[in-house]
């Protein structure tokens, strides 16, 4: 008789931190093998800057079992959509900071399946961040489809209270208040001001405040206040269900490399050449498709252009490709490139230009009080959630996405704030070898 393989449990919650985030997929892979995850269903919360939720796009669909295959073809950007093609996925709530707005705040659900006509891995949603990347197929074109919920939402920083604050730096912070207090009370001055200031519950907003995405008002319903993360959770999350949190430090402070590698008039021209012409918003199947198609034909084109560069940047090459419909504004790109560097990196350019669709890259690097804002307001919903089965962490600061003078400080306050909330952590650092190993490090399109 058989009988379902018995769910095991860690004694201490694992944190895997690795530097590239499609690293993390190894480390789940193991905890499905374990059995301490199920092998399908998994939900995952996942904090980042950027969605991740591409598709490798030339990739097949039956790569997803052959594990190693897979893990040499994933990237940044796309390394959770093959797990729920794959089966074990099933669920993901994107949560992310207010400067991150690449997806439409709310639920999506949408399948996840082979492509009949070309045997790669397609999406029925028809959001613009599928679609830019031609990504779309209608339903009845996957096969082995699984069926599959986004939720988008919004986090708004929040001023910290003692209590929210871990540790050492709690303790610090209450006891300065406690010493301006004292002081105030005998009558002598109080002291200054410091510039993330103490509090024991939320403070009123100022207009600045609430135009930089800090909620204030304890349990206000305001989209991206706590309320508001807990509210949509319970939707995708039960009580007992097992979840992957899973944690980019970008979240917390992000850049977008390319901008430090193009001046604005280049990144005005990518920006035309990659323009995504969207659909008209009541759409019909057809007119979705031929979108699809025409920009599928339009990256196809401008891949085979900065290929060709890459052999041969002459003037007669740049002349040939320029005279093609939507590419006259290349002559100009390549005379401001190699105005500045003789040798352009063409397929570095193609990347950035890949960023420069319908929403750009976002870029906000935080101040120290904004990072702590954001940690408190993720230390405030994640204890009202029920402990995560596993922790999957990424750095991603070798390619500058985020700050590099930034990311030990961040990882050692989000580190701190989950002890905080879950005792004893079995910390696997993970990419040291990542350090030394990689020695020309690229920023690579998100």
């Amino acid at each position: 008789m058989s009988s379902t393989p018995l769910k095991r449990s860690y004694r201490d919650l694992p944190v895997w931190i690795v530097e590239d985030h499609h690293h993390v997929v190894q480390h789940i892979y193991r905890a499905i093998a374990s059995r301490h995850l199920p092998p399908s269903n998994i939900k995952m919360i996942h904090l980042d800057s950027h969605p991740d939720l591409l598709i490798p796009v030339n990739m097949s669909a039956d790569t997803v079992f052959e594990k190693e295959k897979l893990f040499s073809e994933l990237s940044i950007e796309n390394w959770i959509m093959p797990m729920v093609y794959a089966g074990h996925v099933s669920s993901v709530a994107w949560l992310h900071p207010y400067w991150a707005q690449q997806i439409r705040d709310g639920e999506q659900k949408m399948c996840v399946g082979r492509d009949s006509s070309t045997t790669t891995i397609r999406v029925s949603s028809t959001d613009n961040y599928f679609l830019s990347d031609g990504l779309f197929v209608c339903e009845e074109q996957l096969e082995n489809s699984k069926p599959f919920t986004l939720s988008v939402i919004r986090v708004n920083s929040v001023k910290p209270s003692c209590e929210s604050l871990p540790g050492p730096e709690a303790e610090a912070k209450c006891s300065a208040k406690r010493c301006c207090t004292e002081r105030s009370e005998n009558g002598e001055t109080s002291c200054p001001r410091t510039a993330s200031p103490p509090a024991t519950s939320v403070q009123p907003a100022e207009a600045s405040d609430r135009r930089a995405g800090v909620s204030n008002k304890d349990g206000e319903d305001d989209d991206g206040s706590t309320s508001y993360v807990l509210g949509r959770l319970a939707l995708l999350l039960g009580p007992t269900e097992p979840f992957i949190l899973d944690i980019d430090l970008d979240f917390f402070s992000c850049k977008n490399p390319f901008r430090e590698l193009y001046t604005e008039e280049e990144f005005s021209i990518l920006k035309e050449l990659y323009n995504f012409r969207e659909p008209s918003p009541n759409a019909d199947k057809e007119e979705v498709e031929e979108c699809v198609e025409l920009r599928v034909r339009q990256l196809e084109d401008l891949e085979a252009a900065f290929a060709d560069l890459l052999e041969d940047d002459g003037d007669e090459t740049v002349s040939r490709w320029a005279g093609n419909p939507g590419l006259s504004s290349l002559t100009q790109l390549i005379s401001s490139l190699k105005a500045r560097n003789p040798s352009p990196d063409y397929e570095m350019v193609h990347q950035a230009g890949l960023t420069c669709d319908s929403a750009e890259l976002p870029h906000h690097v935080s101040t120290d009080e904004e990072i702590d804002r954001l940690i408190s307001a993720v230390r405030r919903f994640l204890t009202a959630l029920p402990k995560p089965t596993l922790v999957t962490m990424s750095r991603s600061s070798l390619d500058e996405y985020c700050p590099i003078e930034q990311v030990d400080s961040i990882q050692h306050r989000v580190l701190t704030a989950l002890e905080s909330l879950y005792g004893v952590l079995d910390l696997h650092e993970d990419y040291e070898k990542c350090k030394t190993d990689t020695q020309d490090c690229q920023p690579q399109a998100t």
